[in-house]
């Protein structure tokens, strides 16, 4: 692993969570699945996403997913998402996160509503009364609430949040953060601009293909962050057919599949995500297919 300064640098797995055929949850192929990532090089996991289809968990295998990745690599390396409809909601989550032993949160803006400015500054000031540091979470695609640099910096100012996972795509907005809340880390919220994110100084990486082929995209990672392109970008050119399915509607049944190619077990999704069509799964077989022929992993 890397030497981190803060527990939300470096690259933090946004980890999918196995499930059986039944759609139940297998907590201890979960630990097993932590303990290897961070074997692999990964310096952590960030639970509770979407990736690990939150949405469908109940409250006991949400807490459990928490617990499990705490007891197999330690809280600092966890990064809890917390994110909820109700503030009181994602407060408590936090708390349960702060409880277990996390070092920091993943927090969403209010996203079951269009909210405006004054509302998630009032839902942050709520979350951030657990004590913990908070990583907001920047995916105006699906939340419809966009976290401008202006209004992180607001966040920021407060004292409420630490860092951003920007999912925008939108490699300016890393500059603009930057001019208007220095010392709030940008973290790469998407695999497909790894490299330019980087580049623009980025502080980390919560990222999604770790979860299927961890060497290659740690390897990808560092050189990045040491501006080595000489050897990031034919990773990244050999990568990119992949990574840029992270920012697909189907992320999480293509992160899955592509781990039972290489050789993890991905298994099914919850309902109402369904398999992939036989096309995207076509695409998503290649892709992984390729990047396994050139000896990645």
């Amino acid at each position: 692993m890397s030497n981190r300064v803060e527990p939300w640098h470096g690259i933090m797995v946004a980890t999918a969570l196995p499930l059986r055929d039944d759609l139940s949850a297998d907590f201890d192929g979960f630990a097993e699945h932590c303990r290897w990532l961070v074997e692999q090089g990964c310096d952590g996991v960030a639970v509770n996403g979407s990736l690990g289809e939150y949405q469908t968990l109940s409250p006991e295998e949400r807490a459990k997913v928490v617990e499990t990745a705490v007891a197999a690599i330690g809280g600092r390396n966890v990064m809890a998402g917390v994110g909820a409809y109700g503030s009181a909601e994602s407060r408590r989550w936090a708390e349960h996160a702060r409880d277990a032993g996390c070092a920091c949160v993943m927090l969403l803006p209010p996203n079951s509503y269009r909210a405006d400015e004054r509302t998630v500054i009032d839902h942050y000031r709520e979350v951030a009364k657990a004590g913990l540091p908070i990583v907001a979470y920047n995916n105006p695609y699906d939340t419809k609430v966009d976290l401008t640099p202006a209004l992180l910096a607001r966040l920021f100012d407060e004292g409420l949040i630490v860092a951003v996972k920007e999912f925008t795509g939108d490699v300016r907005r890393a500059y603009e953060i930057a001019e208007l809340a220095p010392g709030l880390d940008v973290l790469i919220g998407t695999d497909d601009v790894v490299l330019e994110l980087a580049l623009a100084g980025a502080k980390g990486w919560i990222a999604g293909f770790p979860n299927s082929l961890p060497a290659s995209t740690v390897a990808l990672y560092r050189a990045a962050m040491a501006h080595d392109l000489e050897t990031a970008l034919p990773l990244y050119r050999t990568l990119h057919p992949l990574l840029r399915w992270d920012a697909r509607t189907e992320f999480v049944q293509a992160i899955k599949l592509s781990m039972d190619l290489a050789g993890r077990y991905g298994g099914p999704c919850r309902p109402p995500r369904l398999p992939l069509t036989d096309e995207h799964a076509a695409a998503v077989r290649a892709a992984t297919e390729k990047v396994l022929a050139e000896g990645l992993r």
